[in-house]
């Protein structure tokens, strides 16, 4: 997320540069830091609370591919994406983060065009590719619930690549053209490092491919996850067998349980987990009963234990995406909120906001590797080895 130059606002993502620069023209500066003793307090304190989240970034997305890279485990096709996810959100922490607390509290840019540019360049591409990977994982997911038998002959790494490789060539194809126009400038002495530009389409352009389509389709994808997750979940929860005939035949008529028999006479009847049948040899003409023997059925645990483990994974992986989904609406919908209103209305601009809702959007790339480690047992378990492995060495 870049910065305002001239009262212009620039977001990491795409929109960011395109659709804040736009909006406030190229005419207003950033105002330089205050020099008094109460502004370098300020400007010390925001330095390290930048720093330490870029720093905290940075740690938990190298984390998060350190402990993919090392567990067999969690080599799927699926846990590639998030790795994948992870890389990207390390460039944001690693290319942009930095270059922005400086920017940020200085409010002034001393870095030369060519920084600038490259920055910016970066800015737009890994926000975009981040939020673009939210979208290829729900897509995943979503392949994966509503088709799981087929799609798992086609979940292997090469389509996860080639889904990575898709997301990043949009990414690209987004930042790609403030750098033409940009070059326009070159010569003239830079104070400011933003998308100083008036192209009204780019600005739509970019606006929708980095957010609001993005964000429509994790809607859409989460919304059908979470109905076929429903029904799944139903369908796999374990009903409670209810006594008599129908009981019996339904719990080992499919053949897929375990059971045990007991020879039990004069049983009035099976309670609970149990079913009974009845045995006998009747006339098949008064259909009378001539003998009679009650044959209490005990079914075995395991497969309903299974059912409800399975079950518990479709709900916490569900629930996991709508988290992520939240997160990253909650980060990045203000940043875009704010950009569209300050298009309308250039006095509604001020930069201490428009910093805030810009660090909110890159606090989307700390909160991404958390989530999948704080709600996935394998990732946990697979940490905290790597971790006592390390201080092993050390």
């Amino acid at each position: 997320m870049e910065r305002p130059g001239p009262v212009q606002a620039t977001h990491a993502s795409v929109v960011v540069s395109a659709t804040a620069n736009e909006t406030f023209g190229a005419d207003a500066t950033r105002t330089p830091a205050d020099d008094s003793p109460d502004g370098l307090v300020y400007q010390v304190s925001l330095a390290a609370v930048l720093s330490a989240i870029t720093l905290v970034t940075t740690l938990s997305n190298a984390f998060v591919i350190a402990v993919i890279s090392q567990s067999r485990k969690l080599q799927t096709p699926a846990n590639f994406l998030i790795a994948s996810l992870a890389v990207t959100d390390l460039l944001v922490s690693i290319l942009v983060m930095p270059i922005c607390v400086l920017y940020t509290v200085t409010h002034a840019w001393s870095l030369g065009q060519v920084v600038c540019d490259i920055w910016l360049s970066s800015d737009i591409t890994c926000c975009t590719a981040s939020i673009l990977h939210l979208c290829v994982i729900a897509l995943d997911r979503y392949w994966a619930i509503t088709d799981a038998v087929e799609y798992s002959k086609k979940r292997t790494p090469t389509r996860a690549a080639g889904m990575v490789a898709t997301a990043w060539v949009i990414a690209i194809s987004i930042s790609l053209p403030p750098l033409f126009w940009r070059q326009v400038k070159a010569e003239e002495e830079l104070t400011s490092c933003n998308v100083n530009t008036d192209h009204v389409f780019y600005t739509i352009y970019s606006t929708f491919g980095a957010f609001y389509i993005p964000t429509l389709l994790l809607i859409v994808l989460y919304g059908r996850i979470y109905v076929e997750a429903r029904k799944i979940i139903l369908k796999q929860s374990p009903k409670k067998a209810g006594g008599g005939v129908g009981g019996g035949v339904g719990a080992g008529g499919a053949g897929k349980r375990l059971t045990t028999a007991h020879l039990v006479n004069n049983s009035p009847g099976s309670v609970g987990s149990t079913s009974s049948s009845q045995c006998g040899t009747h006339s098949s003409d008064t259909g009378s009963l001539a003998s009679e023997h009650l044959v209490k059925v005990t079914v075995s645990d395991a497969l309903l234990e299974k059912k409800r483990i399975s079950a518990a994974r479709e709900r916490k992986a569900t629930k996991t995406l709508g988290i992520i989904l939240g997160a990253y609406i909650v980060c990045w919908l203000p940043f875009f909120i704010y950009t569209l209103i300050v298009a309308t209305c250039e006095t509604c601009f001020y930069q201490e906001l428009f910093d805030f809702f810009n660090w909110l959007g890159y606090l989307n790339s700390l909160i991404n590797p958390v989530i999948y480690t704080m709600s996935n047992e394998d990732f946990k378990k697979a940490f905290h080895k790597l971790v006592r492995f390390r201080c092993c060495r050390a």
